[in-house]
Formats: C-alpha cells, sequence, structure tokens
C-alpha cells in the first residue's frame, strides 16, 4: 500500500512531554456518568472497524497489527479534533466579546473529566475504576 498512514508512534511524537506536577481531585456532587466522545454513528464505525480487524486476525495476524494500530492513531487524532473544535468555539465566542454561558463551560469541564476518567485507570492509576 503506497497511501502512508498515521501511526500511535507518529502522533506520540507529535505530543509535547507533559511535567508530572500533582493535580488536586475536584470531588464534585453532580451526575458523573461518561459522557460520548463521538457521535453514534462515528463511534458506531470505529466499532465494525475494530471488529472487522479482529477477524482479519486469523488470517492476515501481521496486516491486523498494523490496522489495529492504525484505527487506535485515528480514533487519537479525532479525539484530539473533538476537543480542539470545542475549545475554538469557545475561544469564538470570547473573541467576540460573548461570555460563554456557566453551563457551556460546565459541561466543556466535564466532558474533559468524562475522558479522563475513563483513560487514567488504563495509565496505571490505582484507586479509581471507572
Amino acid at each position: 500500500m503506497s497511501q502512508e498512514r498515521l501511526t500511535t508512534r507518529d502522533i506520540a511524537r507529535k505530543m509535547d512531554t507533559a511535567t508530572d506536577q500533582p493535580r488536586e481531585r475536584v470531588v464534585e456532587s453532580e451526575d458523573t456518568r461518561a459522557l460520548p466522545m463521538f457521535a453514534g454513528d462515528e463511534a458506531a464505525g470505529f466499532r465494525t472497524r475494530w471488529e472487522a480487524i479482529q477477524t482479519g486476525f486469523v488470517d492476515e495476524p501481521r496486516k491486523a497489527v498494523e490496522e489495529a494500530d492504525a484505527l487506535v492513531a485515528q480514533v487519537i487524532k479525532r479525539l484530539s479534533e473533538v476537543f480542539a473544535d470545542e475549545r475554538s468555539n469557545l475561544e469564538h465566542q470570547w473573541d467576540r466579546g460573548d461570555e460563554s454561558s456557566t453551563e457551556d463551560l460546565r459541561l466543556a469541564v466535564r466532558k474533559h473529566r468524562s475522558f479522563f476518567d475513563r483513560l487514567l485507570p488504563f495509565l496505571g492509576e490505582r484507586g479509581h475504576t471507572p
């Protein structure tokens, strides 16, 4: 295949190294159910592709691993775009002099929290389950 694929290595190289500063955890009493990161159709498309990759492993394991990496890279890239788009929308409001409602800002933070609450347990954080 001559078309270059985005890989997880590409994403890792582009990301800035974050400092490991301890952060204070904020416990809120509001509903903390996980929020969807993607629209239903988009999430279903990723799921369908993942299932096809797993099925293809039997016949072509190397190809399946390459496709799995490419899919993970695409999902990570898309997730970054979702957060960047939301931030951009808020910044456009601010640039116009419009104030974002507290509710809009609360929902933005809630989506970030939902993301972290699901991700961090997989990165080895102890004492918290999604």
